[in-house]
């Protein structure tokens, strides 16, 4: 039985063969890309440090052209182990000497870097979040790093695993690093920092994590004596404001309600608004009564007169 196919059936079947195609291109473009910037990472990074135990000399060779062959470098995991694609750098403690290693961007898939005691020195890059953009585990521990922490860090934002201790870092710890939300380890013991420390979301980072330093201050730590400060300051104002507040209205109630009582005994004493006559006092008020009185007598005279005529 033969198929019958109508235009829109070739039209459908056009579009699925130059998708697949595309598609195709594109996979074999990047892994054709990502071969020669790995390496080249990797070949940046060992000619950057001193091996004096010759863990990288022995290990890493670029003789070798067949795919994944750099997976299996001392330190080195790959995305998939017949791909060089890599993964994470791991090159602890091999007495490796020098500034933070160059080129180390042209790995640019890796999330995992592991430089912990090892001999190197120099400020840790400024442009940190370009060169490592997708890093999760950053470890610099255990060195001689010295300088600032980078502020570019907190642009790290996969960050999980942030380990500094042990180095000769000074400077503050930029706050910002307290929005990386996803951070479960962080540590910059046995440094040179001072100032306020970052608020992380994670209880996990504790007091530990900031030991001997030269004057950290808040967070799990003790808190800043210009905050403090600031803070008192602003609970007395407070204060002052909400008691003369409160001062004002009870005086308007007190004035209030005296104020009508007032009026409303005025009222009750003289119903007939006569009062001004009842408050005139001493000799005055004698007089004014009896003035009152006389003429009284006197109209009612006129009257009697008036009749008898």
């Amino acid at each position: 039985m033969h198929m019958m196919l109508n235009g829109k059936d070739f039209v459908r079947l056009g579009h699925t063969l130059i998708l697949s195609v595309m598609v195709v291109v594109v996979v074999c473009s990047s892994s054709s890309y990502a071969t020669p910037t790995d390496i080249y990472c990797l070949k940046t990074i060992k000619a950057s440090l001193e091996d004096p135990y010759n863990y990288l000399n022995s290990s890493w060779d670029f003789n070798n052209n067949t795919e994944g062959f750099i997976c299996k470098f001392t330190g080195v995991e790959c995305w998939h182990p017949d791909e060089n694609k890599v993964l994470n750098i791991r090159l602890s403690d091999m007495g490796l000497k020098g500034k933070f290693p160059r080129g180390i961007e042209n790995c640019s898939s890796m999330t995992g870097l592991d430089l912990s005691s090892n001999k190197l020195s120099g400020p840790i890059p400024n442009d940190i979040s370009q060169k490592l953009p997708f890093i999760t585990t950053l470890d610099l521990s255990s060195n001689s790093f010295s300088g600032e922490i980078p502020l570019s860090l907190a642009n790290c934002t996969y960050l999980n695993v942030l380990k500094l201790d042990n180095n000769q870092l000074t400077g503050s710890i930029p706050l910002q690093l307290g929005q990386l939300s996803r951070m479960k380890t962080f540590s910059v013991s046995n440094n040179r920092l001072s100032g306020q420390v970052p608020i992380f979301g994670s209880s996990s980072i504790q007091v530990d994590s900031y030991a001997n330093n030269l004057g950290l201050c808040g967070g799990p730590l003790a808190s800043c004596p210009g905050i403090v400060k600031k803070s008192r300051v602003g609970i007395i104002a407070a204060a002052a404001v909400g008691g003369v507040t409160f001062m004002a209205i009870f005086v308007g109630i007190v004035l209030y309600y005296f104020s009508r009582g007032v009026v409303i005994k005025k009222k009750e004493d003289d119903p007939e608004g006569n009062q001004w006559a009842k408050n005139i006092k001493g000799t005055k008020g004698i007089k004014a009564s009896f003035l009152i009185q006389n003429i009284a007598h006197r109209k009612k005279l006129f009257l009697i007169s008036s009749l008898h005529k």
